[in-house]
């Protein structure tokens, strides 16, 4: 069997380097489309609800994307017109989203930010998928982890800064993190564009520099590895994708169930941060959206979100040891369990320097989240499927997600009484029952451990 030469760091780095870019503009998401939808007038139980399309336009476009990226080639390669579109429109959301005020002469500025934040994720979707494939398809199965623990380096490095950002705008150059009711400060617009920028800078470095295999070499690199895993007939469209459904590895699925808990908690933590750790912490009510300690307050959110993705760029270097160590399956176990762990501790916390420590915990569970289960499905997957069956991962991501994007609210509202802590105290359950969950995950490919 021919095998994918070994691919040097400086390889590895250059082709994952747009996940940079992505993360950044996914962390400014994350720490602030909350705060920018309540700035519009969004009520906290409401928040889930403008969520929701975003993960179900990623779960009905990722197995497409996948799908055809395994069967394009063009001038570019197969997976690197996909993520480069994706950036684009991506851009496009990051730029309008906190400046959706200036289309109300045609629609509510919350539903116009509403769509913007579907855009923004679901291209932030196309984006990342296929460059998780991209690093199945280069690397040899002894460099899979590190290709992914590579990638969770940069996307730590980009979430610090997207985190990071509107707070050193305003602490930094002196911009406003105020201004009218019903407006998105300058603090946090100037950040988006910003980060649009580097997502499109940091993609087309990776386009530039990283050379696909051709079909051809696809096809010699796969040739023995598609006699031990069975593959099913091909098709056109979307028969061949109900297909391939239909044949999912069983690692895949046993991961699904691990995939739900890590993201249903995932989800909760950054649709509910800041307007928990303002009633929480600030003492504010839970409808107060334009105060100075309100913007303050989520100014703090983007700083500890900060602090749980430097951390996840740091243990990221250390997975691929652990792992050789421990297993992947151990590692992961572990991590989450921490995780969840750091998540509860929000509601113990007596200050805001408090969540610091519980973003620590957090860190570490994100570092595996973005590592380990693709180390471990790689392993499982016929090569020429890889796209596909990436993109049909994703279902397990963005499921999880329209499951709290819809029942969120609710239990928040009727259950909770209103306060929002209470649903980070729930994601780090979650949390835990992913870190038990992966007990029944069998890791075919797994250097330590094949249980």
């Amino acid at each position: 069997m021919a095998i994918k030469p070994r691919l040097s760091f400086i390889q590895i780095w250059n082709m994952s380097f747009g996940f940079l870019g992505i993360q950044m503009g996914f962390a400014l998401q994350n720490a602030n489309a909350s705060r920018i939808l309540q700035i519009f007038g969004a009520n906290v139980e409401e928040l889930s609800w403008f969520w929701i399309v975003a993960p179900l336009t990623g779960m009905i476009v990722q197995p497409i994307i996948g799908h055809y990226s395994d069967k394009t080639w063009t001038r570019l390669g197969r997976r690197r017109p996909y993520f480069l579109a994706g950036a684009l429109l991506a851009s496009v959301g990051l730029i309008l989203m906190p400046q959706a005020d200036m289309f109300i002469a045609f629609l509510p500025a919350l539903w116009v930010g509403a769509g913007f934040l579907m855009i923004m994720d679901a291209s932030f979707n196309i984006a990342m998928e296929p460059f998780r494939a991209l690093v199945a398809d280069k690397l040899p199965g002894d460099q899979t982890t590190l290709g992914f623990s590579i990638q969770t380096v940069l996307i730590g490095i980009g979430a610090v800064i997207g985190s990071w950002l509107p707070w050193a705008v305003t602490n930094w150059f002196g911009v406003a993190n105020t201004a009218e009711p019903g407006s998105v400060p300058p603090s946090l617009i100037i950040s988006f564009v910003c980060g649009a920028v580097v997502l499109i800078a940091t993609i087309l470095i990776t386009v530039i520099t990283t050379k696909e295999y051709t079909p051809e070499e696809t096809a010699v690199f796969e040739e023995e590895f598609e006699k031990s895993i069975a593959s099913p007939t091909e098709g056109k469209g979307m028969s061949q994708i109900a297909k391939d459904i239909a044949s999912m590895p069983t690692t895949m699925k046993q991961l699904g169930l691990v995939q739900f808990f890590s993201w249903f908690a995932l989800f909760g933590m950054w649709v509910y941060t800041t307007p928990a750790i303002a009633h929480h912490i600030w003492g504010l009510p839970v409808d107060d959206n334009s105060s100075q300690a309100y913007q303050n307050a989520g100014d703090w959110v983007g700083i500890i979100f900060g602090v749980y993705n430097l951390v996840s760029a740091i243990y990221a270097f250390l997975l691929p040891s652990i792992a050789a160590k421990i297993g992947r399956k151990q590692t992961h176990a572990v991590s989450l369990f921490i995780g969840g762990l750091g998540l509860i501790s929000m509601y113990f916390a007596p200050d805001k320097y408090w969540l610091i420590g519980s973003m620590f915990g957090v860190g570490i569970a994100w570092a595996s989240i973005l590592a380990m289960p693709y180390a471990i499905l790689a392993g499982s997957i016929p090569l020429k499927k890889m796209g596909i069956y990436m993109g049909l991962f994703n279902f397990f991501i963005v499921f999880p997600q329209i499951v709290n994007a819809t029942i969120g609210g609710p239990i928040v509202k009727n259950l909770y009484g209103g306060n929002p802590m209470y649903a980070i105290v729930t994601s780090g359950v979650f949390m835990l029952l992913a870190a038990f969950s992966l007990r029944y995950v069998r890791d075919n490919d797994d250097p330590v451990l094949s249980t």
